[in-house]
């Protein structure tokens, strides 16, 4: 007994001996400071040792702010900061409870532990990218935060989230996608009329207005067909662009191109002749000339040109035989006529028993069509002075002018010669034997045929067939 009241009595001079401490004072916790208190953590023997469970308020009574303490007493219902008082703690809804959940009434007079009520938040929503949030409570619980894009932008994900009572928040993070295409407008179609002499026409336009619905970034526009300024053919052409924005979305327009070229009602070559036109040969602007084949000349108008009223100008002329003047007074008078128009082939024989004579016009006269078609006219120069015959076809020519043509084309009356002459009165080719029609036409097909000779011998070449 001695012994255990030295150990208490050590035990009270410990007390009394430990340094004030200043107690903590915690809101809502039901702790209140009082300097007449020295405190400690843990529970002390009081220093009157004598414990009064009978006293009604031994303990502060207990006020959690946005919360609330059930207790229960030893002594019941009316005792509840009494000595042994034991209390449960809670918060409000929105509220967290820090601290202890249940503490006591201790002989100290002080409760066993301290809590109080924090108010629940979220951690505040990152903003999203091209797009925004609301939210009708901030970032306390039930607080409801709804999402929204900028305009072009599409939301992906949900649409609203809402701040739970665990302190996070409901869904999920939702993204902005530009998914809307950009708006493009082209230009209006339109039709152009071809210029005279050609089957196209140049077009010009401005490039196409293009707008994206998003951020306003157009990284690319393409063009399907020809550029702006372009020559177009004759009918409708589609040209049509395409636009991407940063997101790869793309429009597309296109509008229509026509080409109109005028035309007139088609030429017919007249009769014993051909036709040489520019351009096409019917489009506005074209002109046709008017050619006659060997042995005919033209009479009437030379050439007519395509109106814009898709007319011809003027009327069609006519191929008639060539009339041969041999009333003239010199062989150049003579020659004069078939200059651009006809070949010769002047024949001379010392007599018209001439073996060689003979041989040549015999050939000859079976191939007069083909002369006709390669614009070669006979000329005969035969016999020798006083005697001498000169003819082309059945006109006979002067003893004049006999003459001058033999010492002008360097023609002897003495034996059987021939010269070939061009339609610009040039010597191309001399003959002193008999050459068979084929020889001279090949010669004539290789040399002096001009381009559109060529052509029409190509569209004609059976009709001596």
């Amino acid at each position: 007994m001695a012994g255990q009241l030295t150990q208490r009595g050590a035990l009270s001079l410990l007390l009394f001996l430990t340094p004030a401490v200043t107690p903590t004072w915690y809101a809502g916790s039901g702790y209140y400071p009082d300097e007449s208190y020295n405190e400690v953590y843990a529970e002390e023997v009081p220093r009157a040792p004598a414990l009064d469970y009978r006293v009604p308020r031994w303990c502060y009574t207990l006020n959690i702010q946005d919360g609330e303490a059930t207790c229960y007493s030893p002594r019941g219902g009316n005792y509840h900061s009494s000595l042994g008082t034991r209390c449960e703690l809670s918060c409000d809804r929105g509220f967290r409870l820090i601290g202890r959940r249940s503490v006591q009434c201790l002989p100290s007079r002080r409760w066993s532990g301290t809590a109080y009520c924090r108010q629940m938040r979220c951690h505040a929503l990152p903003f999203i990218t091209s797009g925004t949030y609301t939210c009708t409570n901030g970032v306390l619980l039930d607080s409801r935060c709804d999402y929204s894009c900028a305009s072009g932008y599409h939301l992906e994900g949900d649409r609203s989230r809402i701040c739970m009572e665990d302190g996070r928040w409901s869904g999920g993070e939702p993204v902005c996608v530009d998914i809307d295409p950009p708006k493009i407008r082209c230009p209006h179609s339109r039709e152009k009329i071809a210029e005279p002499e050609k089957l196209t026409a140049r077009v010009y336009w401005d490039p196409p207005l293009v707008k994206d619905s998003a951020d306003g970034t157009i990284t690319r526009v393409t063009l399907r067909g020809p550029e702006p300024g372009s020559h177009f053919p004759e009918g409708e052409h589609v040209i049509r662009y395409t636009a991407y924005d940063r997101a790869y979305n793309r429009a597309s327009c296109k509008f229509i191109v026509k080409v109109q070229v005028r035309r007139c009602p088609p030429l017919k070559p007249p009769q014993h002749g051909y036709l040489t036109c520019t351009s096409a040969g019917d489009n506005y602007g074209a002109t046709c000339e008017y050619h006659c084949d060997g042995g005919y000349e033209r009479q009437g108008t030379p050439s007519r040109v395509c109106q814009s009223s898709r007319q011809w100008s003027g009327s069609p002329p006519i191929c008639a035989p060539m009339k041969i003047n041999v009333n003239v007074n010199s062989a150049a008078g003579l020659l004069d006529q078939f200059y651009e128009k006809q070949r010769l082939l002047i024949i001379s024989a010392p007599d018209p028993s001439n073996r060689y004579y003979k041989m040549q016009i015999s050939m000859l006269q079976q191939c007069t069509c083909g002369l006709d078609l390669r614009h070669v006219t006979i000329i005969e120069l035969v016999g020798q002075p006083p005697q001498e015959v000169g003819r082309i076809r059945e006109q006979q020519l002067s003893a004049n002018i006999i003459e001058e043509l033999r010492q002008f084309q360097r023609l002897t009356p003495s034996y059987f010669n021939m010269v070939l002459i061009d339609k610009q009165g040039i010597d191309r080719e001399r003959y002193m034997e008999p050459v068979t029609p084929e020889e001279i036409f090949t010669f004539i097909d290789d040399y002096l045929l001009s381009n559109q000779e060529l052509i029409q011998r190509r569209e004609q070449r059976d009709m001596c067939e």
